[in-house]
């Protein structure tokens, strides 16, 4: 049996079901022996209410925990991480301690990392663990999938300098976009690999949970969300009703609004299979242009919606409506002619299951 280990950003257990639990999933159903191991979480996360530490109370941390047979999730909780501290002074004075976060202890997770014949990594401060994971496990093939740029998650000076020395001694540098793979391009080991799916998940026939009739734009994520251009919509759009799916804070206020809250992913696949509109207003920050290719746009052009997205993402995909911030003529029009077009010419031809992309990763 293969074994593979996952050091992710997120816990498994969580409702928020990211590309690392794609790939867990897959995995496991390919029979190999699978364990998902969650980092960057500390007591310095106390000070920022991370919402991860609520796992706590029901999955020990540090302790192997089998969840299915042949899945286990590790919740690596550690005194400190290398934490963005804000200041120049602050992150300089940390350095020497946080330059050691990698040789905290493993516990359980050291002979399971030991074991493994596959190590992947997503892009956190889990990065500091390479060269201890490589020691462990000097067979291994090793696989850096980043998720996302580290300069635009703003981690520590020490994570990045991490990660430009770490990512050469890769097997494989994976990344999810075309913007991200320029930042990779000189190394021999980059990949451009796109976020895989579910598809059974989203070929599956389901009911509709909109009113017959209506017409409905969906939004689902939770970072950097551009509430102007809901309050906009919503107002020169009153027919149409707006779905949020995520931990939003300071959503407007409006009839034709419906805020989910976090909800779990199965519970949003209707709301985006039958929607007329898939939403993409984000607030721009310096690698905010790796948004043309995230997940939810990947499940979006999946269900051949029209997706509206602010004008820093523009690209090449036929399916992308843009808008100008802050500007209500554009948002109008972008809204109108994402609904009036034709979805039979969105292909979803080149788009990848979590199946295909994990056989890929496995080399």
């Amino acid at each position: 049996m293969k074994r593979v280990v996952l050091l992710s950003y997120h816990v498994y257990a969580s409702k928020r079901r990211a590309g690392f639990h794609g790939l867990a999933d897959a995995y496991h159903a390919a029979g190999w022996d699978v364990t998902f191991v969650t980092v960057a979480l500390s007591g310095l996360s106390r000070l920022r209410g991370d919402f991860r530490l609520a796992f706590l109370k029901d999955h020990p941390a540090n302790r192997v925990e089998r969840v299915h047979p042949r899945l286990s999730s590790f919740i690596w909780y550690t005194a400190w991480h290398p934490a963005n501290l804000r200041l120049g002074l602050l992150n300089a004075l940390s350095r020497p301690i946080f330059a050691r976060y990698g040789e905290q202890p493993l516990g359980e997770l050291e002979p399971v990392v030991a074991a493994a014949d596959l190590v992947i990594f997503e892009s956190t401060p889990g990065i500091l663990l390479f060269d201890r994971c490589k020691r462990l496990a000097p067979k291994a093939r090793f696989v850096y999938r980043v998720s996302d740029d580290l300069r635009y998650l703003k981690n520590h000076p020490l994570v990045i300098e991490a990660e430009d020395r770490v990512a050469p001694a890769f097997d494989v540098v994976s990344v999810p976009c075309e913007y991200i793979l320029r930042r990779f391009g000189h190394l021999p080991n980059a990949r451009l690999h796109y976020h895989g799916i579910r598809k059974p998940t989203f070929d599956t026939p389901c009911d509709s949970p909109y009113r017959k009739g209506s017409v409905n734009a969906v939004f689902v994520g939770n970072s950097f969300f551009d509430a102007d251009f809901l309050a906009r919509a919503a107002r020169l759009m009153p027919e149409w009703r707006f779905h949020v799916f995520g931990a939003i804070d300071d959503l407007p206020s409006a009839e034709n609004i419906i805020p989910y809250g976090e909800c779990a992913f199965a519970e949003t696949v209707p709301y985006i299979v039958h929607a007329d509109v898939g939403l993409q207003n984000r607030t721009y920050r310096p690698g905010s242009e790796s948004l043309t290719d995230s997940l939810k746009v990947i499940q979006y052009t999946y269900c051949r919606l029209p997706i509206v997205v602010p004008e820093f993402l523009r690209c090449g995909r036929n399916n992308f409506f843009y808008y100008k911030p802050g500007d209500d003529a554009s948002v109008r029009q972008a809204l109108s002619d994402a609904k009036s077009m034709n979805r039979a010419t969105i292909s979803r031809d080149a788009i990848r299951s979590w199946e295909e992309l994990a056989a890929e990763l496995a080399g």
